[in-house]
This record gives structure tokens, sequence and C-alpha cells, in this order.
């Protein structure tokens, strides 16, 4: 009998542990499949206008027309002036000027290293993560989006690229080369990106790169636009210096988006994750010309409606009912707390979120509490409230019965304008936006234990004697005129863990040219290399583009090995210079690329 007690007692345990198992897996997988996915789109230099749903006649964006109205609409939804401050707002939940990001080249872009980013609360919470297409928060770790949060990152960290067609680009830190349309092939890479992650919800950040220049589209784009009058933006300041051909080649690059977006939305469907995914779609700054934008004032770099105010929807079927219009003003900074509270996440951050949840106005909730909304650019600032905007000078526009912004009412609306004019005042005191051009004191980063990869890009370098970069605008460019032994390539590095490193040159050179040494060094160490092939490529990038670029073009670069060599901890010059030059030039330099091997 005691027996037949203990077996039933051991019965009744195994029992009992088999039960919490299977209790603890369905818990698990109904968690699971509670947890909604996540995607974030996000385009480049396209303007709340650049869409036929905004009442653009000159184009049509059915994809992005029919998301808008399966979910919610924020009417007036704020960005920054330019890209890369719109993006670590987005990714922080936080104003960028709180975290030294004042540029949008050069170290100026890059997020302070101790904030903490929507990647990392997802992934914390067990999201598989990914970013595809523009970082443009930080090329060198601990800035680059592997360090941010992302499993995955495959696109350029830069703030423009100079060619869009199988252009170079880097997967999770090393360089490879892209397949086809740039938009496209990132689009790719975010549905094999969501095929994969079966095991976990994913949280996926699409950052397109266009309608930013340089101005290239495949030609079924183009061809719809090649000739296409085009009708103007009703306010009359918008008409003026319109280039045609540049609007032209931005309208075939949005229809161009609008595809990729149906493509992923399709995607979703046909893989019965429509319900289960949050999708949210928004644009970085205002249009990058003057063309069609609903008659608002400025464009892209402006402090007024048209050069910050974005679309802005948000689809889940489950807690969203279409045709949802959220009147509230809301920005870039409350979509971080908005998506964790909407994915049921918990949020502990390290310093105070300036954005809010409007979970709740998402949901239907019509009510529109007073905040207000701040924005800086370049020694210029702004602040939003629900009715009103005011500039630096003290301009005050009154949005509900001037949406053009025309009419300055600070002297008739005294109370008004004295009440954001000490918010705003307040504003810049408490976080002290720096002009675009403030002088960089942090160095570039080298050598992060972390990091297997560590890119050190012309951009970020400085030539000195007959070396000259290629373009004024450094994201893309390279360096040349390279002809004599005293003239450097110098960067301010700052090496975070010493170790052995293995090196390699991006570099073009002509035949007769072969044969020149280089020296690289960094502190007491150096290593030198002869260049003994030949990589004659030529300028590529203006057979493609529908209008003439500022930018510099590019080349298909040839890596070269430089050799090995040891870097000790700290702050130090990296200096790049020839020990013997054979033609009339060194090379082209385009980049350094360190491999950590201990």
């Amino acid at each position: 009998m005691q027996r037949l007690m203990k077996f039933g007692l051991s019965l009744a345990v195994t029992f009992a542990a088999s039960s919490f198992t299977v209790f603890a897996l369905s818990a698990a997988e109904t968690e699971s499949e509670t947890s909604p996915n996540v995607i974030v789109i996000l385009t480049d230099d396209q303007g709340w206008g650049d869409l036929s749903l905004h009442g653009n006649p000159n184009l049509s964006t059915p994809h992005l027309d029919q998301l808008a109205r399966q979910g919610a609409q924020i009417e007036n939804f704020y960005v920054c002036p330019v890209c890369s401050p719109t993006r670590a707002e987005f990714l922080t939940g936080r104003y960028h000027t709180r975290m030294n990001v004042f540029s949008t080249s050069a170290g100026g872009e890059r997020i302070n290293a101790d904030e903490q980013t929507i990647a990392d609360v997802f992934r914390d919470a067990g999201y598989s993560t990914a970013g595809f297409g523009k970082w443009h928060n930080g090329m060198q770790f601990p800035y680059h989006p592997n360090a941010r949060g992302f499993d995955e990152f495959y696109g350029f960290c830069s703030g423009h690229w100079g060619h869009y067609f199988s252009p170079m680009l880097e997967h999770n830190g090393e360089i490879v080369q892209g397949d086809g349309f740039l938009p496209d092939d990132l689009t790719n890479r975010a549905i094999q990106f969501i095929d994969k992650s079966k095991s976990k919800p994913f949280f996926v950040y699409l950052a397109l790169n266009t309608p930013h220049s340089p101005m290239q589209v495949p030609e079924k784009y183009w061809n719809r636009f090649r000739d296409k009058e085009i009708v103007p933006d009703p306010a009359p300041e918008n008409q003026k210096g319109i280039a045609l051909e540049h609007t032209r080649a931005a309208l075939a690059m949005c229809e161009n988006i609008d595809h990729n977006v149906g493509r992923l939305m399709q995607h979703l469907d046909q893989s019965q994750r429509t319900d289960s995914t949050i999708v949210v779609y928004f644009c970085d700054n205002g249009p990058n010309g003057k063309r069609f934008n609903g008659g608002m004032r400025g464009r892209k770099g402006s402090t007024f409606e048209g050069g910050v105010r974005s679309p802005c929807f948000v689809r889940y079927p489950k807690s969203i009912k279409p045709g949802t219009e959220v009147k509230r003003i809301s920005a870039t900074i409350d979509l971080l707390p908005t998506l964790a509270e909407m994915a049921g996440i918990g949020l502990n951050s390290p310093k105070p979120l300036d954005g809010v949840s409007i979970k709740q106005a998402l949901e239907g909730d019509a009510s529109t509490p007073d905040r207000f909304l701040f924005s800086a650019w370049n020694g210029k600032t702004t602040v939003r409230s629900q009715t009103h905007r005011m500039q630096r000078d003290g301009s005050l526009f009154d949005l509900r019965n001037d949406p053009g912004e025309q009419n300055n009412v600070a002297k008739s609306q005294p109370e008004i304008a004295m009440k954001l004019g000490k918010a705003l005042a307040d504003w810049e005191k408490e976080t002290s936006p720096k002009p675009a051009k403030s002088r960089l004191t942090r160095p570039f980063t080298l050598g992060h234990q972390d990091a297997v990869w560590t890119q050190l890009p012309a951009r970020d370098a400085t030539p000195t004697g007959t070396i000259t970069r290629s373009n004024r605008y450094p994201n893309c460019t390279f360096m040349e005129n390279w002809t004599d032994t005293e003239s450097q390539i110098i960067w301010d590095v700052d090496v975070l863990a010493a170790g052995n490193f293995e090196v390699q040159m991006y570099y073009s050179c002509d035949a007769d040219d072969v044969g020149s040494t280089v020296r690289l060094s960094c502190g007491d160490a150096t290593l030198s290399a002869e260049i003994t092939i030949a990589n004659e490529v030529p300028l590529i990038g203006a057979a493609e583009d529908r209008f003439e670029r500022a930018e510099g073009y590019v080349r298909r670069w040839k890596p070269m090995d430089l050799g090995k060599i040891k870097l000790k901890a700290g702050r130090q010059k990296l200096v790049l210079q020839a020990e013997e030059v054979v033609g009339d030039q060194v090379a082209n330099m385009r980049l350094l690329m360190f491999r950590r091997v201990d």
C-alpha cells in the first residue's frame, strides 16, 4: 500500500511537472502570438504633399493611400527640418538637441552612446530587430546600428549615398555590394528578414533612401513622368524657381516607394501577418524641392510647417479602426512610447522621454490635450501648439485660419505670443541647440571591443597639402589629388580597446600610377604597403541621374590589404600618407576598413 502511495505521489508530481511544462509552453506561445510585430517605414526627403491621398494631382500612390485608410492618419505629425535629427528623435523618443546631434555629416549626426534606442527596447523585450537602409546616426561602434539594438543591419550609415544601382553597402559592418535599385533591394531584405523571424516577433526599421538626391529611378517609373505636365503648388512662393526635371524625378521615386510599400503589405497578407503587425509610415523632413506641398510654407531645412510636417499612418487591425483620424498634434518623439505601449512593453527609460504615447488617440480618443512641440535646425527654432506656431524671431501664426503661415498675429494675439515665446525660450535654455557648423569635439571611434569591423571613410578625415575632397558635401566623398609624400589624410580617432587589426584601403588607381607606397601610422604603430594592382574605374552616376546632382560622383572601389597594425588605446591621430609616388598621383582613397584579429 505504501509502495502504491509512493508511486501515486511520484506519478502526481510527474504529471504536475508535465502540466506545468505544457502550461509554460502554451503561455510562451500565447505571449509570442499576442506580441505584435512592428514595421516602421521612413522615407528620405519625401514631403507631406508627395501623396495622392493629400491631393497631389501629379502622381498616384494607391498603396500608401490604402495603408492610411486601413488604420489611423495623424493629421498634424511633426519631424525635424533635416534627416539625422528626425532619425535620432525616432530612435530615442527624445529631442535631438539633448543628445549632441547638431549636423548631418562628419560626426555631428551621432547619437550619444548612453542613449537607449527603440531597437534596444524591443530587443530586450524578446524581439528580433533589423534595420535596412539609411542609418545616418553614426558609423563606428558604439554609434553603429549593430551597437544600438539592431541584430541585423543592411544599408549605409552616411547621410546620402552616391549611387542607387547595385552600390557598395554594408551588412553588419562588412562591405558588400547591393543588388539592383536600392529601395527595391532594401524592401527585399526586409521581406527576407520577416520570413526568417518565425520563433520571435520582429521589429523592422525600413529606412528607404529616396527621394533624396541623386535623382535616380528605374526607367519604368521615369517614363511615366518624363514629359508629364506638372501642376504646381497653390502657394505662389512655392511656384518660384521650380526645377521641373527634379520634380518629375522626385515624383517617379515616390511612385517607386509606393510600389515597395505595396509589396511589403502584400507579403504580410500572404504570410497571414497583417492582423498581428503594427505598420508605421512617415517621412524625415519636408520635400527636397519646390513642388506640391498643400500650400504650406517652407520645405526641407525650414522650421515652418512645410519643412517639418510629415504624413504619419499607423495600421494595426487588432486595435485601430480603419479611417481613424487623429487631430491632436504629435511628433517623431512619440513613436517609441506609443509602439512600446501598443506592444505591451513596459518602458524603463534611463533618461526622461520627451515623447508621450498616443495609443489612446490612435484607438479613437478624440481629445486634444495642451502640449508644445519643439524643433531646431542650424540656429532656427520653433514651437508648435495645437493651434499656433511661433518662430524664434517672435513671429506667430494661427494655423486654424492661416495654414500657409502668411500673417503674423503676434501683436493681435499677445497672450498666446507671450505663452509660446516663453515656452520656446525655456526649451532653448534647457536643451541648448547647436548650429550645424559647430566645432566637433568628439573623435571618431576605432577598435571597439564588440566590433569586428570598423570603417573610417574619407568623409570623416581631414586632408592636408595637395589632397582634396571630391565634393563639398562630404558624406559619400573620396580623397583625390594625392600627388606627393608630404600631404596627409588624417583621422582624429579614439582607439577604444587596444589590439591587432588587419587594414584594407578601398581605392582606385590608374595603371600608370601603380607602384606607389603608402604608410599608415597611429601613435608609435606604422605599416607600409605598395599599390601593385591598378583599379582604373570611371566616375559613375551621371548616366543614371534624371537631374544634375550637387553631390559628388562615385567609383567602383577595390580593396587592397595594407597589412596588420597593433594599436594602443587612447585618442590619437591616424595618418595616411605616401612614402613614394611613382606616377602623377598615388590613388583615389575612399575608406579604410579595420578588422580586429585579437
